[in-house]
């Protein structure tokens, strides 16, 4: 560093740190870049112990914090996606815990390709200035009404009895309802059993437990238009702190939700023309080679040679019903049967169907790590071999010269039995990873690329999960999470 630039570096550190309000400069996602000695003295943290931090986190560490942070959250993503400022006041705790009212501004950072890079907080404790006009405790009103002005993020709140007590403006623009109309009807209304995402009383039931729950769901318009939200429901306290009720804030995710939409009809097309061109592919060849052969044995009086002709005709037709098959499986909607399985016992069944199929000679270990006691999960204990083995199988057939296969099952989080299935073969190329689940899709010279279709399907089916992880020359690792039985909580609807 040039000792020009360091001047002048010392010399900016000097100016913000003898300005009298409280300076924050921010990356994209709310990480403090650099702060000012106001910062520090009013926090009581030093400049190691905010560096880093989340801005929200550093200025908000009551327990009512919580409802702040959601909102400014949306302030912030607002400012930084329409790039202009935005001006609030709210209530903080300094160090000492007593409350201060700071006036602040939030305004975005640009680069030379006029993109929001970061964005500068500022604000002026303004304390002494509002106390005789406006107590503290009804400041953190403000917020509500900068986040209610915002289009895409809807604001109210519900009682303890699930009435709806406040509608800001941005849930009159996004739900149709005036505050005339609304207040005082249940919040139900905007929750109706018909649509998707978890419903009223268990997003109540998630926040009594543990004070916040977000969630994917739907609110319904006055129209009875269903539109698809990210909703965060925090406790709401009210000046004692005692709790009075609670505070929804609404993300309108539609046009995600198109793109998503779109994104997926993309991919079955794709799909369907990957499918198409596959099988034309597949039972091309083998057609060319029994039509050609069956012409030459039409003057063949060597009986030899007929029947190695005849041999080399059932081996390619042979070759079309598998094809054929494994078609049929992959479209087939056949409707598994569900019982209750301990996945460890149709792990184990899978084991000893491994020397039946056509498989490498050489010297493969097979580890196992099953963990004990798992739940049991709901599945179709055929279906499941089927994918066990299919996956078995790969992993021996990409040791041609030998190696190891360990097998695991795990409790994930209480809610899945994870099984792992690792190898230590070939592996699989990064660029080929995105198709490996894709029908006809296959890195084997003799495969049919329907085995990880059909077992994808089978997996999904049964509401789980596949996924792979694969470097070449280190081996793969599928693996595959099936959802326990959930039992039910009495008196929890």
């Amino acid at each position: 560093m040039s000792t020009a630039i360091k001047e002048n570096m010392e010399m900016l550190h000097k100016l913000l740190d003898n300005t009298g309000v409280i300076v924050f400069y921010l990356d994209r996602k709310g990480n403090i870049l650099l702060s000012n000695k106001k910062a520090r003295e009013i926090t009581g943290l030093n400049d190691e112990d905010i560096t880093g931090r989340n801005w929200l986190d550093v200025l908000f560490r009551d327990k009512a914090g919580a409802i702040k942070k959601d909102m400014l959250k949306a302030v912030m993503d607002e400012s930084m996606g329409l790039k202009r400022q935005k001006d609030f006041e709210g209530v903080i705790l300094d160090k000492e815990g007593k409350e201060r009212i700071v006036s602040w501004n939030l305004a975005p950072v640009q680069n030379e390709g006029e993109q929001a890079e970061g964005s500068i907080l500022i604000g002026q404790d303004v304390t002494e200035a509002k106390e005789k006009t406006c107590p503290s405790k009804n400041i953190d009103r403000t917020f509500k009404e900068i986040l209610s002005g915002i289009k895409e993020y809807a604001l109210y709140v519900v009682n303890p009895e699930g009435l709806i007590t406040y509608f800001g403006i941005g849930s009159e623009a996004m739900l149709g309802w005036s505050k005339q109309d609304i207040i005082f009807k249940h919040a139900g209304i905007l929750h109706y059993p018909g649509s998707s995402g978890d419903g009223l009383e268990h997003i109540l039931e998630n926040v009594r437990k543990s004070g916040k729950y977000e969630t994917e769901a739907e609110l319904v318009t006055k129209s009875g238009q269903a539109i698809p939200v990210i909703l965060t429901a925090n406790r709401f306290l009210d000046s004692g702190g005692s709790h009075s009720g609670y505070i929804f804030i609404a993300k309108d995710i539609t046009e995600r939700k198109k793109m998503e939409y779109q994104a997926f009809q993309a991919e079955k097309l794709a799909a369907l023309g990957q499918l198409s061109a596959g099988i034309a592919h597949e039972i091309n060849n083998p057609l060319l080679v029994i039509s050609g052969r069956a012409e030459l044995l039409k003057d063949e009086r060597d009986s030899g040679k007929l029947k190695k002709g005849l041999n080399l005709i059932d081996a390619q037709a042979q070759r079309i019903r598998r094809l054929v098959d494994g078609i049929l499986k992959f479209s087939r909607k056949t409707t598994p049967v569900f019982e209750e399985l301990d996945v460890n016992e149709v792990i184990e069944l899978v084991f000893p169907l491994i020397c039946c199929n056509a498989i490498p000679t050489a010297e493969i270990e097979i580890r196992k790590g099953l963990e004990k006691n798992l739940p049991r999960i709901k599945g179709d204990s055929h279906q499941l071999q089927e994918v066990f083995l299919n996956l078995l199988i790969n992993a021996y057939q990409s040791m041609p010269e030998g190696g190891r296969v360990t097998v695991t099952t795990a409790n994930f989080q209480d809610l899945y039995a994870q099984v792992c299935i690792t190898d230590t073969g070939t592996g699989i190329p990064a660029h080929h990873l995105k198709n490996i689940f894709m029908p006809f899709f296959s890195t084997k010279d003799s495969g049919t690329g329907l085995g990880l279709s059909i077992s994808h399907n089978i997996i999904k089916s049964h509401n789980g999960s596949i996924e792979v992880e694969s470097q070449v020359g280190r081996g793969s690792t599928f693996t595959i999470k099936l959802p326990f039985i959930q039992k039910e909580v009495p008196g929890v609807s």
